[in-house]
């Protein structure tokens, strides 16, 4: 059994320009830069044969490349009070929602359920029990105004999750292009 997810990789400066951001939000465990992507679905726990229909069916996958801006950051909360996470924003994109449905549709096609969760494309900087403190509304007004333009997407990953103590790290396993 291995742990998938299928993600956009980003490109270095992006992962260097996200991380610079980092720290001083009590609670908050900063991903490593190399750990920085964009998820387009969460397998979970696969079996190798089901991972094998997986990878066919998004070798099926028909889709342009495209650019993509990173605007804003947002955060994720479990109830009322406790925030699990802290990311940035994708500015709207119908080719990055289309790639997303193909991704989808290929994950359901392999026999996975379909994913119950509307898609909020995002790039997660922090996870864990974050206080609402004014450290963190600190934190969120100075980088209100994030932007990181034209970001180019040529390829998207299935990418294997190893969970470890400190926290998870990831392993692109395939790379799949897009076409022109």
């Amino acid at each position: 059994m291995r742990r998938l997810f299928i993600a956009l990789s980003l490109p270095d400066e992006v992962r260097d320009r996200l991380s610079a951001i980092s720290g001083g939000v009590p609670g908050a465990r900063w991903l490593e830069p190399e750990n920085l992507h964009l998820t387009l679905r969460f397998l979970g726990e696969v079996d190798n044969g089901l991972a094998r229909d997986i990878d066919d069916a998004l070798h099926q996958i028909d889709a342009p490349p495209f650019e993509l801006t990173l605007t804003g950051l947002g955060v994720f909360t479990e109830g009322k009070r406790l925030i699990t996470s802290i990311w940035a924003g994708v500015e709207s994109n119908d080719t990055l929602k289309r790639l997303q449905a193909k991704v989808e549709q290929a994950a359901v096609r392999a026999g996975l359920p379909p994913e119950r969760r509307k898609f909020k494309p995002h790039v997660t900087l922090a996870r864990g029990r974050i206080e609402n403190t004014p450290k963190l509304e600190t934190f969120m007004t100075g980088h209100a105004l994030l932007r990181v333009d034209a970001i180019p997407v040529e390829s998207f990953t299935l990418y294997s999750s190893h969970l470890h103590q400190s926290g998870a790290s990831y392993s692109a396993e395939i790379t799949y292009p897009l076409k022109r």
